[in-house]
């Protein structure tokens, strides 16, 4: 008898301790449809792949539209539960996956969140996280669209366990990472959209694909737990042609507890990227780079402060 290579892979998985997860990282067009009919094909090869948690990239149901600030945007925007998190969660049910959803939140008129939504094996809405860090930058208009998050640093519990769910420019600050973290979240996860400005030279983007690699890895590090960051790829021009567009430049990927690099994806492509997570490795770096166990609380008051003047 022929055991599928997958099966085999899987077995060994649940026999170690180890988690598999699968990033669907993504190019999108304005078909809203089209997008979530390729999203949901992805993840269902990831679950032929043995994959029991699956993270998608941010806003994966349509362009970025943040490139501009339109108000005819807002009408892309769906209620938490509504028809993306039914069939999503319809999906998780039939696969018995956790999925990791990111979706442009329409709360009330005139009240809209970028916001995370976990939805566990039995097809239930286990929690959301609504991004708490809101960007207003060239190309990223964020704040037009989106009121920062109430919902806190509050990591959400699932039958594969507590997840650190943190979205995008949320990823650049440690203290969301480490308030995940000091919650009890054994993984932290971004969906990301990210890239470059074409007209950036190469020398350019490579540093800013870089920070970002480097910044995440050392949330890993810094607290001791795996990271998943799924990013969007591909080229979307600016419908105000006002700008070059944006380049997303991909590179979504796993890192453990001590910032190793698990797996990769491609800076061009769109790819399912699958890795294996032993949730036991955190424990055992806590013990020998006890971070939590020497931060000096008592003296990081000025933290809560937006600057310390001299």
């Amino acid at each position: 008898m022929v055991i599928d290579s997958h099966i085999i892979k899987l077995l060994l998985c649940i026999m170690a301790k180890f988690l598999r997860v699968a990033l669907i990282q993504q190019s999108c067009n304005p078909d809203r449809e089209a997008n979530l009919a390729t999203t949901c094909d992805a993840i269902e090869r990831a679950a032929t792949q043995g994959a029991q948690l699956v993270l998608l990239q941010e806003l994966h149901t349509s362009l970025y539209f943040c490139q501009t600030e339109h108000t005819d945007c807002f009408d892309l925007a769906e209620a938490i539960p509504g028809p993306s998190t039914c069939r999503l969660g319809d999906l998780a049910a039939q696969l018995n996956i956790v999925l990791v959803a990111s979706l442009f939140e329409r709360r009330a008129a005139g009240l809209y969140h970028n916001t995370a939504v976990v939805l566990d094996r039995d097809g239930r809405i286990a929690g959301c996280y609504r991004k708490m860090h809101i960007p207003d930058d060239p190309g990223y208009y964020e704040k037009f669209y989106f009121t920062p998050g109430d919902l806190g640093f509050t990591p959400i519990e699932t039958s594969l366990g507590r997840l650190g769910v943190l979205v995008c420019w949320d990823q650049w600050f440690p203290e969301a990472a480490r308030l995940m973290a000091l919650a009890g979240a054994e993984l932290l996860l971004y969906p990301t959209a990210i890239g470059w400005n074409p007209a950036d030279d190469g020398d350019e983007q490579a540093r800013q694909r870089d920070a970002w690699i480097t910044i995440q890895r050392a949330h890993a590090i810094a607290n001791g737990v795996p990271l998943l960051t799924c990013n969007r790829v591909g080229f979307e021009s600016d419908p105000s042609g006002q700008t070059a567009g944006s380049h997303f430049w991909g590179s979504s990927f796993v890192a453990g507890p001590q910032g190793e690099l698990l797996a990769t994806a491609s800076t061009d492509r769109s790819e399912v990227l699958v890795a294996d997570i032993d949730m036991d490795h955190s424990e055992q770096i806590r013990r020998i780079w006890p971070y939590l166990r020497d931060r000096r609380i008592d003296a990081y008051a000025g933290l809560l402060k937006r600057y310390l003047d001299r």
